[in-house]
């Protein structure tokens, strides 16, 4: 047992509950327009942060964490005992889902082989884990951003050789993902960017980037892997300038390389913020387009400059988020993955309960505020009626594309300057407040 403190799966209490260990605001069977709590949240564990972090940042290496699983000297008998302590902490939390990188669970090997004979090896042990508890994969994904050999990217590097390389690892990390029934596959371009212009050729970068989603794509079918394929919005770090910047960015090169049919995306809250865009707004982007699959839950700090990955806990960035997810129908096959990692000075092994159950009380409040709002229709109603000029007259021949500059100028000629009409941003967020307050 490596979390013995933790006697058993982590309870609902309620708001008034001043137990730490225990649920304020997810109760997993709670019904909400017509599906549990549990089914629209839908919360997954990202195994990188949680079981393979150990408090380092860029000024600082690893911490004196107490992770009983890091004791082994093998590297695979450390990555065995890391599964068995994830699934027992899975299990302890009440989650459905999981998240990982291949080689967060499985060792490298003295050569490319090896290395995938350790996954292999990890799959069989996750696999029957997964059986044992009824935990099921949310997605897999490739980390080809931290080796040396993709110093220059991967689907974007110079060096076919390295190319062929991160083709090679998405293969099998995507077999895992298949052999674990994962509903999804994302795609992180870690260093699909560039630093200079002056030694980068940005057409055929874009070229081969799109190359490598089609060869994806081919593989998908040969397999037969039924999930969607997702892909991680991020503006920078470690390069200048990413090739995924945004949502934005992502559907603009989808739509250009014929790839929009077969890719979603992945929005991640400290990304957003990194981009100069908030949560909300990278997701109505993706919702809008049809092409939300995923999220990947987290916050930064508006103090710091980098991708803190801390832990959601804003009931307001909860509820605006909830609320494109509610309107589109819901998140499913996709989810909500806590993509964050304890702070530097939070080595205990229980902080680990405390931040996901922190995570997951947050976005369980911002459903019941979201869900409230719109059975209202208090946002709803003033938008709708704000745009109102454009279902008659003048407007309705605008959108309907039967209208010109000519008529326009006609228009205006006879009726005249528009009236200013107020947006009432300032009564729209008191009212947000008074929901949130008292939902």
């Amino acid at each position: 047992m490596y979390f013995p403190e933790v006697k058993k799966t982590i309870q609902f209490e309620g708001r008034k509950s001043k137990n730490p260990l225990a649920f304020k605001y997810y109760d997993e069977n709670k019904v909400i327009m017509g599906k549990t709590m549990k089914e629209h949240l839908r919360f997954a564990i990202a195994y990188w942060h949680t079981l393979k972090g150990t408090g380092a940042d860029m000024f600082g290496g690893s911490t004196v964490w107490n992770r009983p699983w890091n004791k082994y000297e093998k590297p695979l008998d450390a990555a065995k005992a890391a599964m068995e302590a994830a699934f027992e902490f899975f299990d302890k939390l009440g989650v459905a889902f999981w998240c990982f990188h291949d080689i967060d669970i499985a060792p490298a090997g003295k050569d490319f082989s090896e290395s995938c004979k350790n996954l292999e090896t990890m799959v069989k042990q996750a696999k029957a884990l997964q059986k044992k508890t009824g935990v099921k994969l949310l997605w897999g994904t490739t980390n080809a951003f931290s080796n040396p050999r993709f110093t220059h990217g991967a689907a974007t590097n110079p060096d076919a050789h390295a190319f062929a390389y991160a083709a090679a690892q998405v293969k099998h990390a995507l077999d895992a993902t298949q052999e674990l029934g994962g509903q999804n596959y994302v795609f992180w371009g870690g260093r699909e960017g560039y630093e200079t212009l002056l030694n980068t050729d940005y057409k055929h970068e874009q070229e081969q980037l799109a190359r490598f989603f089609h060869m994806a794509v081919d593989y998908k079918k040969k397999i037969g892997f039924k999930g969607s394929f997702l892909i991680e919005p991020k503006p920078k770090e470690p390069t200048k300038h990413q090739y995924d910047f945004d949502s934005a960015t992502v559907l603009n090169f989808l739509r250009a390389n014929n790839l929009m049919e077969y890719f979603k995306l992945n929005i991640e809250a400290n990304h957003a913020t990194l981009a100069g865009h908030t949560f909300e707004h990278e997701l109505t982007v993706a919702s809008e387009a049809g092409h939300l699959g995923s999220i990947d839950a987290n916050t930064g700090d508006p103090n710091l400059g980098w991708d803190t990955d801390q832990f959601p806990t804003s009931f307001y960035t909860a509820t605006y988020a909830s609320l494109v997810v509610l309107k589109q129908g819901g998140i499913a096959p996709g989810g909500i993955n806590f993509d964050a990692k304890l702070r530097r000075g939070s080595c205990d092994l229980n902080d680990l309960f405390y931040a996901h159950i922190g995570g997951m009380d947050t976005f369980a409040r911002g459903l019941e505020t979201a869900a409230k709002i719109i059975e209202d229709n208090v946002l709803d109603n003033f938008v709708a009626q704000r745009y109102s000029s454009y279902s008659k007259g003048i407007g309705k021949k605008i959108m309907s594309g039967k209208s010109s500059f000519e008529e326009c100028e006609k228009f205006i000629i006879e009726k005249g300057e528009p009236t200013l009409v107020s947006g009432r941003q300032e009564f729209l967020e008191n009212i947000i407040n008074d929901y949130i307050i008292n939902a």
